[in-house]
């Protein structure tokens, strides 16, 4: 059994959008779970300014990490939409770093070959976290990290989340957690606040009454995204007959490893 999944996300609420059924089941079922946040989340708000935003989403994330059981979640502090203006190496490095210092079973993260991305954060997270994972158990790669205890490692399960989910071949049962997702979703209010408050804007420019996009969940901005992920995760659940779902690009050992264990098992 997995004993650390580790979680690399561009903004405080990424994980709960994508795949936080996936990460509390497996911390129910007794791992350690670690997210890491790269940037700020400064930019994420039609209306608050950046510092006190900055502020509220890092008490917002650290409540919903509590709500899922896992450590309080490391924030790297880079400029929310600004990740595509740092070399290409640096959220590469620091993400080695991690998988090495706390050598996780399972990695969740973007997937970098996901399409209809828009989000540049998104992208760069994706790609760092992509090529982290394949580059953190190569001793030559940093080995000055070996001066301080850090050894290559290598990530077994890599659960690669997208918005498209046309290459995902992994549907995970959530239907026993999607309430706590929710309830930790729930705690980004300052998000679930600036989605709906986007929707109803582009409602109104489309000349619609905003109260007939959302109906009785116009005023309870957490309700009405809990109401479209709920949907969301039925339709991915049915996939494979189960209530609830997430979907995944599933990665584990080289392709040549997996045939010899497929050929194994079929013997």
């Amino acid at each position: 059994m997995a004993r650390v999944v580790l979680a690399l996300v561009p903004h405080p609420d990424d994980l709960e959008f994508y795949a936080d059924g996936t990460f509390a089941r497996l911390i129910a079922e007794g791992v350690c779970g670690m997210i890491v946040i790269a940037t700020n989340g400064s930019k994420g708000s039609y209306e608050s300014e950046a510092e006190p935003l900055v502020r509220i989403r890092r008490a917002e994330a650290q409540r919903a990490a509590a709500v899922l059981g896992a450590e309080s979640p490391l924030m790297l502090g880079h400029q929310d939409m600004e990740l595509e203006k740092l070399a290409p190496d640096v959220l590469r490095d620091q993400f080695i770093r991690l998988i090495r210092q706390h050598k996780p079973d399972v990695l969740i993260a973007q997937d970098p070959y996901g399409l209809f991305e828009p989000h540049p954060d998104h992208r760069a997270v994706a790609w760092a976290a992509l090529e982290a994972a394949r580059y953190a158990p190569l001793q030559l790669v940093h080995p000055e990290h070996r001066q301080s205890g850090l050894e290559p490692h290598f990530v077994t399960e890599k659960y690669w989340y997208a918005n498209d989910t046309t290459h995902a071949n992994k549907i995970v049962d959530v239907s026993e957690t999607i309430e706590r997702r929710l309830a930790a979703l729930a705690e980004h209010a300052s998000q679930m606040a600036s989605m709906v408050a986007g929707t109803l804007h582009q409602a109104s420019l489309a000349g619609l009454d905003p109260a007939a996009v959302l109906g009785p969940l116009a005023g309870n901005p957490a309700a009405a995204v809990a109401s479209a992920l709920r949907n969301q995760a039925a339709e991915v659940g049915a996939r494979i007959g189960v209530p609830y779902g997430e979907a995944f690009r599933y990665e584990r050992f080289d392709p040549l490893v997996e045939a010899l264990l497929a050929a194994l098992a079929c013997a």
